[in-house]
């Protein structure tokens, strides 16, 4: 006896017109993942300022580079504005994740610095307001970040420092360094937390140069690695023009094969 089993004939049509719906279903899907990508990317362009202000003094760069896994977009931001008392504001930050909600818990941060630098110019209050009123918003993420305000009139550079790498220095004679003050914890994390104020003088002709951990690390690069690495760039490169520094500094990432977003931003002493 025969023990080939007789198979069904298959139904054409049937089979086309699953084929049909499954083709509808992964374009569907298809699209609403380019419609995610779009927005991350139009909120990652509006987030960021379109150029950055300049004083007598002191000349401002900085450059971005998107994430290399999730949505090509991230929580990584840099910063500048004038203050009221004739200042400037600068920010450097990084959120937690990179995805829309860290873009858009980015851009609320972005927006509650610069509200309340509006009404202090003490970069330590700057930081605990714009912290309880993130810890009072309850969204689940949080953030690093460093907030400095340069006086034109003395040159003098406040600092306070949020849970955030730090900032590297070098002069046109060669000597670097990391300005690894005290600082508090992540934004958005506790209520009342209080940051630390350090005081800096921006050298003459010389640099201070804030980045992300992003630039600094990768799945087999270590932080440390990458702030060395950043700081002998930063050191042999004192007197260089600040955005072509910048360009330098943001290869770092690649060098590291970084998975995260990251920024740079490069004050230079004129």
């Amino acid at each position: 006896m025969s023990r080939h089993r007789f198979r069904r004939p298959v139904d054409a049509d049937a089979l086309l017109a699953r084929l049909d719906r499954l083709t509808a279903q992964a374009l569907e899907r298809t699209e609403l993942h380019r419609a995610r990508i779009e927005l991350a990317e139009a909120l990652q362009r509006e987030m960021l300022p379109g150029f950055l202000p300049e004083l007598p003094g002191l000349r401002a760069a900085a450059r971005y580079a998107p994430a290399r896994s999730g949505l090509d977009i991230g929580g990584d931001w840099y910063d500048a504005f004038r203050l009221p008392d004739g200042s400037l504001g600068f920010s450097v930050g990084d959120v937690q994740g990179h995805d829309v909600e860290a873009a858009a818990f980015m851009g609320q941060i972005r927006i509650g610095l610069r509200a309340v630098a509006a009404f202090t110019t003490d970069p330590g209050e700057v930081l605990s307001r714009t912290n309880d009123l993130l810890v009072s918003m309850d969204c689940g993420l949080f953030a690093t970040c460093t907030f400095l305000r340069y006086d034109p009139a003395t040159r003098e550079l406040l600092a306070a420092r949020a849970g955030h790498v730090p900032t590297i220095w070098a002069t046109p004679d060669g000597r670097g360094g990391l300005l690894d003050d005290d600082g508090g914890a992540p934004l958005g994390v506790l209520p009342g937390v209080s940051f630390p104020v350090t005081r800096h003088r921006l050298p003459m002709r010389g640099v201070i140069v804030l980045v992300t951990d992003g630039v600094l690390e990768g799945p087999a690069f270590p932080i440390e690695s990458g702030l060395r690495q950043v700081l002998s760039i930063v050191t042999a490169s004192a007197e260089c023009d600040p955005d072509r520094l910048a360009a330098q500094v943001i290869e770092v990432a690649e060098l590291t094969g970084h998975t995260d977003d990251a920024a740079v931003l490069v004050l230079c002493g004129a």
